[in-house]
């Protein structure tokens, strides 16, 4: 089966707001203004997965990391969020608007932590804006 991108719903909208407030919960002062930025988003994810307030079996938990570890790419990047159907189901996934690429982040960060891995969040984060770039720059070309 071939991939099917789809723009949001206001049901795939209200998933991602519903696993957004989880993340905003963390903080304890205007929890809007602290979740701007792409840095302030990688730091809570940092400080989340340090201080391992998850256990790897908590999957939705580690799924909403991967839904602020998406937005701080978005914040970055300029991707925005689209729904995407293949033969392994329904997902929201990044696209960028200048070429065909596709990013998954609900399970970038879940399925390290559930394999045990340790994770630098920065560091991941400069990878995948590295490849991005450097997909961007063919085409430039």
């Amino acid at each position: 089966m071939d991939q099917r991108v789809e723009a949001l719903s206001e049901s795939d909208r209200a998933d991602l707001s519903k696993r957004r407030d989880w993340i905003l919960d963390h903080y304890k002062n205007d929890p809007v203004v602290s979740y701007s930025g792409y840095g302030a988003k990688l730091t809570l994810i940092d400080t989340i997965l340090r201080s391992r307030w998850i256990e790897p079996e908590e999957t939705w938990k580690l799924q909403c990391l991967g839904i602020a570890f998406g937005d701080a790419l978005v914040d970055h990047l300029d991707l925005h969020w689209v729904m995407v159907e293949d033969e392994y189901g329904r997902d929201p996934a990044l696209q960028d608007r200048a070429t065909s690429l596709k990013l998954f982040p609900l399970t970038m960060i879940s399925k390290r932590v559930e394999e045990g891995q340790d994770i630098n969040v920065v560091q991941l984060f400069t990878q995948i804006c590295g490849k991005v770039d450097e997909v961007r720059a063919k085409l430039d070309k």
